[in-house]
């Protein structure tokens, strides 16, 4: 259970998120990830970390999208299907769909396997994941 008040940042974090303000939602969810426990701050982390990893692709830092959004996953499956009204599995789905070829594109060092790839990736114009939310 969350406050009143960390409910209504969740929810403006959501929208911005939904909006692709990823910086917005991430400054949204940062005070109610510190003050969570347990399941819901690992939640807020994951959340956090994928808005963080689509920033960094939108800007072209292809290495730091990667590496954040490989955080992000970790953190998303250990969270149960459904959390505080988020389908989560289908957010896990969306997310790894998205950061697929980017991640693809990277060896362990975060170094490119191809030169210019990275091109192709920004031509692509893929939609960002959103959150989709029913109330708890």
């Amino acid at each position: 259970m969350i406050s009143p008040e960390s409910e209504e940042r969740f929810e403006k974090g959501i929208r911005s998120f939904n909006q692709g303000d990823f910086f917005e939602a991430h400054e949204f969810w940062e005070t109610s990830w510190k003050a969570a426990e347990g399941t819901t701050r690992l939640f807020f982390q994951g959340i956090i970390q994928a808005a963080v990893a689509l920033l960094h692709a939108r800007r072209g830092n292809y290495a730091g999208a990667t590496s954040v959004y490989l955080k992000s996953r970790q953190a998303l499956t250990r969270i149960p299907a459904i959390w505080m009204g988020v389908d989560v599995e289908q957010f896990r789905s969306d997310l790894a769909r998205y950061f697929a070829p980017i991640h693809n594109l990277f060896d362990r060092q975060h170094k490119l396997y191809e030169p210019g790839s990275a091109q192709q990736l920004a031509d692509a114009q893929r939609p960002p994941p959103t959150l989709s939310r029913s109330r708890p």
